[in-house]
């Protein structure tokens, strides 16, 4: 059950309302933004709400329970805070998200009908819509680790401990030429072996991609110019003499860990699980069951 605080509640029994709404972002980044479908910006807060802002929602379905609370959250990309490029980049993903009601009047009257983070967003021609996920939405997710051969960990992360800013695992290079925006070729990375790259991280440093990351599906040496090929294209066009920083990629391999990285202390797979092939195996005459490796 909600609580009202007295001064809005006596305000609400008059019939005669000044209620607007307010939404107020914040991204995983720290970086906060705050709307309102009032026609004059409002301290909601603390934070100053963007006024005409063109930013809805549908009505918030609330139950009982662990539900996930739902909603949509829809928008013009009108305001100098949401730009395409940050949705595209991924600067929203998993924001905060809590939505007020407001008596435009004394914003201190309020009531928070929504309080939860960003889902999947979807973007059109000059707009957005984004899914609303309630408190409750971490419930749905599966705790725990999997079993599995490789390593679960993303390189570089808290639990696998490796600098990928370290020498020897990040370059950064200005970019020769490019073919559409997966394709670029670099003259001065030829040092690094050839796909010491793949599966790694390339991020735009400079030109209209500038902030943006990819993954590299394609690392190769043709003598020592070294062409970069990204899994997915970029955003805008590239442009020769944008500047690219591209570190090691990892295969989540046992071997790689060790060989690659110098860090098989913090590998986080089970490299000697047994297969299926061992957990049906039985004995045949013939055949040595001495507990070593099968076949």
């Amino acid at each position: 059950m909600r609580h009202i605080n007295e001064n809005l509640q006596a305000h609400l029994d008059t019939g005669a309302t000044n209620m607007c709404r307010a939404w107020i972002v914040t991204r995983q980044d720290g970086v906060t933004f705050g709307f309102t479908d009032h026609d004059k910006a409002l301290v909601v807060d603390g934070v100053s709400c963007e006024a005409a802002s063109s930013m809805d929602a549908t009505a918030v379905e609330t139950t009982t329970g662990l539900s996930v609370d739902n909603s949509q959250a829809v928008g013009a990309l009108s305001s100098a805070g949401i730009t395409d490029l940050d949705i595209e980049t991924g600067k929203f993903d998993g924001a905060e998200v809590r939505h007020f009601l407001v008596n435009w009047r004394d914003t201190d009257q309020k009531i928070l009908q929504f309080r939860g983070s960003l889902g999947e967003i979807r973007r059109g021609s000059g707009a957005f819509e984004a899914e609303l996920r309630g408190l409750s939405e971490a419930l749905n997710k599966p705790v725990g680790r999997a079993y599995l051969r490789q390593c679960d960990r993303i390189l570089g992360d808290a639990k696998c401990g490796v600098d990928i800013f370290a020498e020897g695992f990040v370059g950064e290079d200005t970019v020769y030429t490019s073919s559409g925006r997966r394709v670029v070729e670099l003259q001065h990375l030829g040092a690094f072996e050839q796909d010491w790259f793949v599966g790694g991280k390339a991020t735009w440093v400079t030109g209209a991609n500038a902030g943006s990351d990819g993954l590299i599906k394609v690392d190769h040496l043709r003598g020592l110019v070294r062409v970069i090929e990204l899994f997915e294209e970029t955003k805008f066009p590239i442009e020769n003499g944008d500047i690219l920083r591209v570190h090691a990629g990892c295969d989540k391999h046992a071997e790689t860990c060790k060989g690659k990285f110098g860090n098989f202390a913090n590998f986080r797979g089970f490299p000697h699980i047994p297969g299926e092939d061992w957990s049906v195996a039985y004995p045949v005459a013939g055949t040595n069951m001495n507990g070593a490796r099968r076949p």
